[in-house]
């Protein structure tokens, strides 16, 4: 089924998202299966990155994360100067259960209060953020284990030992966890050897990375209400565009709309930049919303994720083949394993619970 499916079933069914049966206690798995005694590296210090570190760090297993960027987060990306909380350029929605940041933290002695509220059919986080969550509750156990500025090159896996040749020097591990976005892995910036098998190439050049966009635009007045502004286009081949109201339920008097684009749409933003492009969507807004746009304009913030080095695209298509997804989340040799919001077993992706549940599966196949 595609992402959209299973999403659709699950509201049917009145179930939400199966948070419980998808991130069953980790603390089960660790205890059933002897913890892996080797070492692991994990390329990409992301939702799935960093949940999978956590993971291995909390079993005790040896594990090192190389992370390209000069910080962790990958598309949970946040600015807090633009306004009085903060501006989520990624991951924005919590797209399940709130039972899901204990399922993460996975330690019961950790007191886990996370303040959210309804943006129906998702929830949304009050003054706070994903990156706010893995910064706060998963990144300090395993802070002195990450590389940062450290872009991997090639990933030699045919010997006994795992060889990673990095723009900071060569790593060897005894099994390597990817969790790097699809475009990277799309456009060959990681050589391989041997390659890749060809059911893991084919997966990889089949499926479809959206290009995405964010901006956000405070107003001197709220003149656009709470409702979302969704474009007519069809989202199966082209992708998704909406205005909304993104001070909705903060606790704030600031007016700050937010536009999410992914797909052709995002064509319009992404070829435009400087005042070309703010005059776009204040003519756009103009035209929906009877020129009240730009006579109430303050300023404006946008995110360009295909501009991004280490990201270079926005998210997989909603509508993948969800066989042609789980393909990209299975393991190789019993050496290499995949976690991220794309390399799921096919139910749901591009999501931040579901880089967890990436890495949760990941675990459990490394722990054998």
């Amino acid at each position: 089924m595609t992402r959209q499916e299973f999403i659709r079933v699950s509201s049917i069914l009145g179930i939400g998202f199966p948070v419980m049966s998808m991130m069953s206690s980790c603390e089960a798995i660790i205890s059933k299966n002897k913890p892996y005694a080797g070492k692991v590296l994990v390329i990409g210090a992301g939702a799935g990155g960093l949940s999978m570190a956590y993971l291995l760090h909390q079993q005790g297993t040896q594990v090192e994360v190389l992370e390209a960027s000069s910080g962790i987060g990958g598309r949970m990306r946040v600015n807090k100067q633009f306004a009085d909380f903060p501006i989520p350029l990624g991951a924005e929605w919590i797209e399940t259960n709130t039972g899901i940041f204990k399922e993460i933290v996975n330690d019961g002695s950790m007191d886990v209060n996370i303040q959210t509220f309804s943006d129906s059919p998702d929830r949304k986080f009050l003054n706070y953020s994903w990156f706010d969550f893995y910064h706060d509750f998963v990144a300090p156990s395993i802070k002195d284990s990450i590389w940062f500025d450290t872009q991997v090159k090639t990933i030699n896996y045919q010997g006994d030992k795992i060889l990673v040749d990095t723009n900071n020097g060569k790593f060897t591990a005894d099994k390597v966890v990817l969790s790097v976005p699809l475009k990277i892995l799309k456009r060959g910036l990681i050589q391989f050897v041997p390659e890749l098998p060809e059911s893991k190439k084919n997966a990889i050049g089949e499926l479809t990375v959206w290009d995405g966009f964010k901006a956000f635009i405070e107003f001197s007045s709220n003149f656009y209400g709470d409702n979302e502004y969704v474009f007519s286009v069809n989202p199966e081949t082209d992708g998704q565009k909406l205005y909304y109201n993104a001070a909705l339920g903060q606790n704030t008097k600031r007016n700050v709309m937010g536009l999410f684009v992914v797909g052709k749409p995002a064509e319009d933003y992404l070829n435009r930049s400087g005042d070309n492009l703010k005059n776009f969507i204040l003519s756009e807004l103009d035209g929906i919303y009877n020129n009240k746009a730009t006579v109430s304009y303050i300023k404006h913030l946008t995110q360009n994720w295909n501009e991004d080095p280490y990201i270079q695209g926005g998210y997989l298509s909603d509508f993948a083949d969800w066989r042609t997804v789980q393909k990209l989340g299975n393991s190789i040799d019993g050496k290499l394993f995949f976690a991220g919001a794309e390399f799921t077993d096919g139910e749901d992706w591009v999501s931040v619970h579901t880089a967890a549940k990436s890495a949760k599966m990941a675990l459990k196949a490394i722990n054998g």
